[in-house]
This record gives structure tokens, C-alpha cells and sequence, in this order.
């Protein structure tokens, strides 16, 4: 059963430029992501998925596969990620002339997680029989308690129920996306763009390891944790 590790980094991130090459603790924010897969040793390949010549440079030189660029189309502001990892399959498949039974997506914006939490999701993801598993971590803020909206000019709690929960620990379990590990099925990924199917699982991480770098202030925050776990 053959498993593939993509890494999708573009060249043109918003939110915080260059993301892909921020340093932490001297280590450019890409290289993180690689050496956890290839520690991890459960991955037949690992491979970047990137329209910047830069980053696969880069990336190769953590030990990462590279022999395409992402076209432009893929690399969009409004790209669709499952198109990107599609396509990176795609790729090798052709490349290395197998079928992968299994994708794992691992985003470089998630330098906190465990070599044990892409390990563990893996082996879950198969003993569950799932189409596609997603990491996920506590919410900090609950739909059917702290989160509101306006509707018809009158707020309201956005998961509005019967009945009224008066503290967040009595309203019901939810989870954010911390954008660390998915997981998918080849049949899976290749037929539909729907992130939740009917046989969709959740692994949980712990939320000191779900930070997602999306701005300067995350970038800090991981920094800051990384080097207390280092002393």
C-alpha cells in the first residue's frame, strides 16, 4: 500500500510574504514540515507541490521531491487546495509510476505538530476505514454558546437550539480545523471536492499544537512556544 506525503507551499502568500522561508529559531518555515514527514518514515514519498522555483530549490535541499512546477492556475488567491493536491498526485503517479493508495497532505503552516501525530493519524485513518480523515483541535469559541449572529436584525447564537446553554462546558463538543494533517483515500480525493463525506474521521491535537501561521503575529507565537520547548 503505497502513501504519498504532499506539501504544498505557492510563492505568493498574502497574509505573511515569503511565508514558506520565515525563520524560526534559523530554520525557514518549509523546512519544518519536510523533516517531520521524512522522520515520520511512513511515507513512500514526499513531494512539494509549488509554482516558485525558489521554494522547490529550497525544499530539496530538506530532502524533499520536486521535478514540476504547480501551473498558475493552481496557484491562484482562490485556488482550490484539493485541486493543488489532485494535481500533485497526478504528478506522481505519473512520475513514479505507481498508484498511491493513500495522500496525506501535511500544511507548512503547522510547524507545531508531532512526528507521533502524523504517525498516530495514519494508523487511525486506516483502522477507521475512512474516506478522508482531518486533524482538528478544541474550539475556543462554541457555536451553540459564544458565537452569534444577526439574523432578521435580532441576534442571535448561531446554533440555535430548544434549548439554552448557560455555560460552555454543558453545550455540545465542537472542533476547529487546525489545518495540520488531512488525509485522504485515492477514490476519494480523485471523484469528489467535498472535504466531508459520509465517511469523514477527526483526529484530535492538542491546541498548544494547532497554532496555524497565517500573519507575523502567528509566526511569533510559534517561535516564542518552539524555543520554550527547546530550553
Amino acid at each position: 500500500m503505497a502513501v504519498l506525503c504532499t506539501i504544498c507551499a505557492r510563492g505568493g502568500s498574502k497574509g505573511l510574504p515569503n511565508k514558506a522561508f520565515s525563520l524560526i529559531d534559523g530554520k525557514p518555515l518549509i523546512g519544518y514540515t519536510i523533516e517531520q514527514a521524512l522522520r515520520a518514515k511512513v511515507f513512500d514519498h514526499v513531494i512539494i507541490s509549488t509554482d516558485s522555483k525558489a521554494i522547490a530549490k529550497k525544499s530539496k535541499t530538506f530532502g524533499a521531491d520536486y521535478w514540476f512546477l504547480r501551473p498558475k492556475k493552481l496557484a491562484g488567491d482562490n485556488s482550490n487546495k484539493l485541486d493543488v493536491i489532485r494535481h500533485a498526485l497526478r504528478e506522481a503517479e505519473k512520475f513514479y509510476k505507481i498508484f498511491f493508495n493513500t495522500v496525506v497532505d501535511l500544511d507548512i503552516t503547522s510547524p507545531l505538530r508531532s512526528i507521533f501525530d502524523i504517525q498516530k493519524s495514519l494508523k487511525y485513518f486506516f483502522d477507521k476505514k475512512a474516506d478522508n480523515l482531518i486533524s482538528v483541535c478544541p474550539s475556543k469559541k462554541n457555536p451553540y454558546f459564544n458565537m452569534v449572529e444577526i439574523v432578521n436584525g435580532r441576534v442571535q447564537v448561531v446554533k440555535k437550539q430548544k434549548k439554552t446553554f448557560t455555560t460552555r462546558q454543558k453545550a455540545p463538543k465542537v472542533y476547529e480545523m487546525n489545518a495540520a494533517i488531512y488525509i485522504w483515500k485515492r477514490e476519494t480525493i480523485l471523484s469528489s471536492n467535498n472535504l466531508f463525506t459520509g465517511k469523514t474521521c477527526l483526529y484530535k491535537m492538542k491546541k498548544n499544537q494547532s497554532i496555524d501561521i497565517d500573519n507575523q503575529n502567528d509566526l511569533d507565537i510559534v517561535q516564542f512556544l518552539l524555543k520554550k520547548n527547546n530550553d
